[in-house]
């Protein structure tokens, strides 16, 4: 996403951040007086003032909207703060009010002393009644200015679009319509090819020259107006794990290169949803009646995402706390083992093909890849007596709780590569690239049912749990692979 997108996004959350805040304050200071003339007046308050400024009360009022505040973002509401329907508005708010509001009265307004039981009731539906039709409201006030910035164009996302012919150019009148910028074309026979691909457009573009240009124009999004060959045969919407045949028809398989040598960019990209688009995990939002599909996002919903970053930060830093003598002791055996460095560290391609350095206790000798990149083997002797040992249990593995806690990496997802060897794997399955639509994990299903790869075919095999993961990525799936995970490093064998 572009500079000014992300600003742009910002602002907006900043926006219905604060109005919750407020709505939110209000709302607690309201229910106050009514706590006050219904129960605060039996607890021995004498005044209406007396009770606003008790200690208690005072805490309420500051760390009610804080609460507020922790809930919605864990509910992933300001995850995507423009572009909502009010029906979404409506549901939202309301699922996110109710849980908040039993939360509420559980914890701070049971204890209160009624004149009789009925008041219990009286209070809940106030304070429920009053949260949602102030935070609703106030959204809805939000979104209506964000909805006008977006009409005059001061907010409208900027598009290059990727394709020629009629389809794009009725695609490109259509995006404008809904308020958005086109600020470029590129044709499908110019748009740079992968590296190492074949059966994709020559290059005329170079991957340099269009990046300056979508930079100079302060590109947003990518939308692919992609021409599908009308003889041949489309893969089927089903299971995206079809693609990694290598018999799969030319055609699918060429937009999936054309789409894998975009993703360098790291700017949303979408592609009209047609018999060509076989992602089935792609999110899709219509425009007019014309369905696009945004490749490039988290298949996980917003609020899962937020749940899974509060699981990878807590239980990351927890585990290099409590793990800090096991740390010791496993530096210890390796400097013993073989002379050279603890820890070994290497580049990896991570979430949104973005580069990042990954940490390992070393299991081989120093200078291992003198000759060039290589995969270790079950025989390989490369790798020191301790170091067998330590892969054996994935114990090597330990120091990336350090790559979670700075963010590169989470703790379930598909395994990061080289790009050496990513280049060689989208050659015979460029579904590859969806992958890097999830953060990369320390463990993942292709390592506790299938294990370490030794070579590029193995890694293609492998490659399918990963895509069968991307397929039903959920929280519950998470929660089982580190059972799995676990078992594993417990028994020193996959599963």
């Amino acid at each position: 996403m572009g500079g000014k997108a992300r600003t742009i996004e910002r602002q907006q959350a900043g926006r219905l951040i604060g109005m919750d805040g407020l709505m939110s304050a209000v709302v607690w200071l309201l229910f106050n007086l009514l706590r006050y003339g219904e129960v605060a007046v039996y607890e021995g308050f004498d005044t209406l003032g007396s009770f606003l400024l008790h200690p208690n009360s005072m805490k309420g009022q500051l760390l009610t909207p804080l609460f507020w505040w922790a809930l919605f973002w864990l509910s992933g509401y300001y995850n995507r703060p423009l572009g909502k329907s009010r029906l979404t508005e409506l549901f939202s708010t309301f699922v996110s009010v109710s849980v908040g509001v039993v939360i509420l009265f559980f914890a701070l307004v049971l204890n209160d002393l009624p004149r009789s039981y009925e008041i219990y009731y009286e209070m809940f539906f106030s304070l429920w009644g009053a949260q949602f039709a102030a935070i609703y409201v106030g959204r809805l006030l939000v979104a209506r200015a964000g909805r006008r910035k977006v009409r005059s164009g001061e907010w409208a996302r900027n598009v290059w679009v990727i394709g020629g012919g009629d389809r794009a150019i009725a695609l490109a009148a259509e995006v404008e319509r809904m308020g958005y910028r086109v600020v470029g074309f590129t044709s499908v026979a110019e748009a740079p090819a992968a590296k190492n691909q074949t059966n994709v457009p020559k290059a005329d573009l170079s991957h340099d020259l269009l990046a300056q240009k979508l930079e100079e124009r302060e590109a947003d999004e990518l939308v692919v107006a992609w021409e599908s060959d009308g003889g041949s045969e489309s893969l089927d919407g089903s299971s995206v794990r079809s693609s990694i045949n290598t018999n799969t028809s030319a055609d699918p398989v060429r937009l999936a290169r054309l789409l894998c040598s975009l993703y360098r960019y790291r700017l949303p990209i979408q592609i009209r949803a047609d018999r060509s688009a076989f992602f089935s995990q792609a999110k899709i939002k219509a425009i007019k009646g014309m369905p696009l599909v945004e490749i490039t996002d988290n298949p996980l919903r917003p609020m899962e995402q937020n749940i899974k970053w509060v699981m990878d930060k807590t239980i990351s830093a927890v585990c290099l706390l409590l793990l800090a003598p096991l740390y010791g002791y496993l530096a210890w055996r390796v400097r013993r083992d073989s002379p050279g460095t603890i820890f070994f560290s290497q580049e990896r391609v991570g979430y949104r093909g973005k580069p990042f350095m990954i940490y390992k206790f070393r299991t081989m000798y120093m200078d291992a890849e003198r000759q060039g990149p290589l995969l270790a083997s079950d025989d390989d002797e490369r790798i020191t007596p301790f170091g067998r040992v330590m892969r054996k249990y994935r114990l090597d593995e330990l120091p990336q709780f350090w790559n979670v806690l700075k963010g590169d990496m989470s703790l379930v997802g598909p395994r990061p590569e080289r790009r050496f060897f990513i280049d060689r794997i989208v050659e015979r399955a460029p579904i590859y690239y969806l992958l890097h639509n999830v953060k990369p994990g320390i463990t993942s299903l292709g390592m506790v049912k299938y294990g370490y790869a030794g070579n590029v075919e193995q890694m293609v095999e492998r490659l399918e749990y990963d895509i069968l993961y991307y397929e039903n990525i959920s929280l519950m799936m998470d929660i089982l692979i580190l059972v799995y995970t676990i078992k594993t490093v417990v028994t020193g064998k996959g599963i």
